[in-house]
């Protein structure tokens, strides 16, 4: 009974983030007008976390979450395929719990509106999925043109969404894609600052919360960290 009732707290779970949340946000984007080479990109389902979008108010502080939950989505979709009680992504006050369980955290940190980063991520994506996470870390964002081959052997082996967060830029985002090679590439980021109600991707991608970034754009006094959840089949 303990398992059935379980089953069906899931699926309704399940029901009610599909319905809320918009699935595929980066599909029928072009890709970069100076590209020269096709785009690789995130391969499966997930669904767009962003500000508020579970009636959490979390502007200014919880990006990271957002895009660890859209990074979950992707596994529970992938799980889905041969599991029927794949857990729905965590919430916010989910991973806060987690974190002290794990002891990254101390007990306070539950029910707060502290940031978390990279690291937390992977340790996250583990800890709900038993899905082991590569941190990649460059010092500057004038590194991230020669990581271009790393990123795009990942989404061609992998095709997991990728966490990126920084120091001095400290915006988190979800990296869907890689456009190109070195100082020409390009990444897809799918940006989770958006709150207000989601109509549609293509309205997404218009106002730019689902774009292609010049590496050459993102800022070379900031460090970046590269949470890459190694998804295995």
């Amino acid at each position: 009974p303990h398992f059935e009732r379980k089953k069906r707290e899931m699926s309704s779970a399940d029901e009610k983030m599909s319905k809320s949340l918009l699935k595929n946000v980066h599909g029928r984007l072009s890709p970069p007008v100076e590209a020269t080479e096709e785009p690789v990109t995130v391969r499966g389902d997930y669904l767009y976390y962003h500000y508020v979008c579970d009636g959490v108010d979390d502007r200014g502080w919880g990006c990271a979450y957002r895009t660890l939950q859209s990074l979950c989505s992707w596994v529970h979709f992938r799980r889905k395929q041969t599991s029927s009680d794949c857990r729905p992504p965590p919430t916010i006050a989910d991973i806060q719990k987690a974190l002290v369980n794990m002891q990254d955290k101390p007990a306070s940190f539950a029910g707060s509106r502290d940031w978390i980063g990279s690291v937390e991520v992977g340790l996250c994506v583990d800890y709900f999925y038993d899905v082991p996470c590569r941190i990649v870390h460059i010092s500057s964002g004038k590194e991230i043109p020669g990581k271009i081959p790393e990123l795009t052997e990942h989404f061609l082996k992998v095709g997991s969404p990728v966490m990126m967060g920084g120091d001095t830029d400290s915006s988190s985002k979800g990296v869907f894609g890689v456009c190109g090679t070195g100082s020409d590439a390009y990444l897809l980021i799918v940006d989770p600052h958006y709150h207000g109600t989601v109509q549609d991707p293509l309205g997404l991608q218009k106002n730019g919360w689902v774009k292609w970034v010049h590496v050459l754009d993102f800022q070379s006094d900031s460090f970046y960290n590269f949470c890459l959840p190694l998804y295995k089949q």
